[in-house]
This record gives C-alpha cells, sequence and structure tokens, in this order.
C-alpha cells in the first residue's frame, strides 16, 4: 500500500479545519465542489500520491471548505480502475482524507440502468453493491485504523439512506433504492451481460466506488452512496452509449442532485441521529 506521509503532510499544511464529510463526486457531477464556501483548491496533479486524471467530465481537484454548515472535502473526480490504476491506488484519497478526519462518505456515480422501471435521470440510492470487479484494495498488509475483515452487510448506513429519502420526498425529487454492480470497464455492457447481471439483483452498472466503500467501511467510515442513472439498460435505447450522454444527462440532473447533497448535508449538521462520530 502506497505511504500515506507524503499525502497527508501535504494536505495538512494547505487544510486548516478538519473535514467531516467526503464527497466523491462522479462523472458530471462535480459541479456542487464550486459552491464551498472558504474553498481551498488543489489539483490532484500537485497532491504526492494521488494519480493524474484522465477521463472526460472529472476534473481532478480537491476542493475543500464549507456546504450546508459541514465541513466537507469534495473530490472533483476520481481514479478508476480501468485507467490501470491497482484498487487501492483508487482508494487512496478516501484513506487520505479519513486521516484527516472524515467520517462520513458520500459515494456519487453514473451509473446505466438495468432495472427495467428505471429512467434515465433517476437517482438511485444504494442499498447494497456487487463487486464484478474481483480486485479488492484491502488485500496485502493491514493498514494502520482499518479492520482485517470488514463487515459488509450494511454497507451503506441506513441512517443517512432515510435521511436522504426524507430530503428527496420534501423536496420532490424523485428517488429509487437499489444495488449497484461494479465492473472495471472500460467498455459498455453488452445485452448478455446486462440480463445476467440483472438476474443476479443488481438494479444498476457502473465502473467505480466500490473500491472506496470497501475501504471505507474497513475505516469504520459510514457511507452514502447515490447513482446518477444516465442510460437506459443496454439493448433498449435507440442510440449506442457514450460518454457524452453521460455528461450530457449529468449536466441536466445537475440542481436536483446538488439539491438533494445540501439537504443531506444540513441534515448531517442538525440531526443527532446522524452525527458523525
Amino acid at each position: 500500500m502506497t505511504d500515506l506521509t507524503p499525502t497527508l503532510a501535504f494536505l495538512r499544511e494547505r487544510l486548516t479545519e478538519r473535514p467531516r464529510v467526503l464527497l466523491a463526486l462522479g462523472s458530471g457531477l462535480g459541479g456542487i465542489a464550486e459552491e464551498l464556501e472558504d474553498a481551498v483548491r488543489v489539483p490532484f496533479a500537485e497532491i504526492p500520491g494521488f494519480a493524474p486524471v484522465t477521463v472526460a467530465g472529472h476534473k481532478g481537484v480537491l476542493v475543500a471548505g464549507q456546504l450546508a454548515g459541514v465541513e466537507c472535502v469534495a473530490l472533483q473526480g476520481r481514479f478508476h480502475v480501468y485507467e490501470g490504476h491497482d484498487p487501492a491506488a483508487v482508494a487512496l484519497p478516501i484513506r487520505a482524507v479519513a486521516a484527516l478526519g472524515a467520517r462520513t462518505l458520500v459515494a456519487t456515480n453514473a451509473a446505466g440502468a438495468l432495472n427495467p422501471r428505471f429512467r434515465r435521470g433517476d437517482l438511485m440510492i444504494l442499498d447494497d453493491h456487487i463487486n464484478f470487479m474481483f480486485r479488492n484494495p484491502l488485500i496485502g498488509p493491514v493498514a494502520d485504523g482499518e479492520t482485517r475483515f470488514p463487515d459488509m452487510s450494511r454497507p451503506y448506513d441506513p441512517e443517512l439512506q432515510a435521511l436522504a429519502e426524507q430530503v428527496a420526498l420534501e423536496n420532490g425529487i424523485r428517488v429509487s433504492r437499489g444495488v449497484y454492480l461494479a465492473l472495471t470497464g472500460p467498455n459498455y455492457e453488452t445485452p448478455a451481460e446486462a440480463a445476467m447481471f440483472r438476474r443476479l439483483g443488481a438494479d444498476a452498472v457502473g465502473m467505480s466506488t466500490v473500491p472506496e466503500v470497501l475501504v471505507a467501511r474497513a475505516l469504520g467510515v459510514r457511507v452514502l452512496g447515490i447513482s446518477l442513472i444516465t442510460d437506459l439498460p443496454t439493448g433498449t435505447a435507440a442510440e449506442p452509449q457514450s460518454h457524452d450522454d453521460v455528461l450530457a444527462l449529468a449536466t441536466q440532473a445537475a440542481a436536483r442532485f446538488e439539491r438533494l447533497l445540501r439537504g443531506v448535508l444540513e441534515g448531517i449538521a442538525t440531526r443527532p441521529d446522524v452525527e458523525l462520530a
């Protein structure tokens, strides 16, 4: 595992406040990071241990500041296994920001629908996930503060899920609950694969999130997962799938997504039943 010492030394020189929440913002969903107050912005390329960002829609900037009364670190973009990164490198930002004090992770992504009831633009609160990457960032020596065999019976925090649903109801935002299946990518799934994944119990499919969640749970960090459904089930869409379409839909959904996320943070700031450890 990569030594976090230079990463933490670098960040501690630049971030003056202890973060409470880490926001991992997926494809096209990084705009809310621009809303952080008293923000400190650091490009990933300047942070020791962070990899370059190569995917469109991932700006590659760490933003620290306050949003809805909560000290946050927002990652505008993430690293992916399909870029050639080891899962431990993908999850390094989670380990680093948790070491700075964050005890809640809000992990977001763009995902393709498997559940035929989903529509493009829906928001799905993750109930569970299936790791079809067949890779795990916890392999190797146990990192400081992590448990060797983390319990994954409830990977996504029920109180945070309930809070997100309450915020959605109060704001008239359509949300669903479902299971996210993670692939390495970078290709989209075939119709036969999509049918198989649906039979396995998955509602949406993507190429991220699971490595970060595994590390967060090993650290005892609470997780809320949110997927933006950007693609119809493979074989049912009128046009071939493309990343440009994902980014365009994320732009259209940005206001709803940001309203939901801001409401969740307001709840974290004010409700003792989701107060951070």
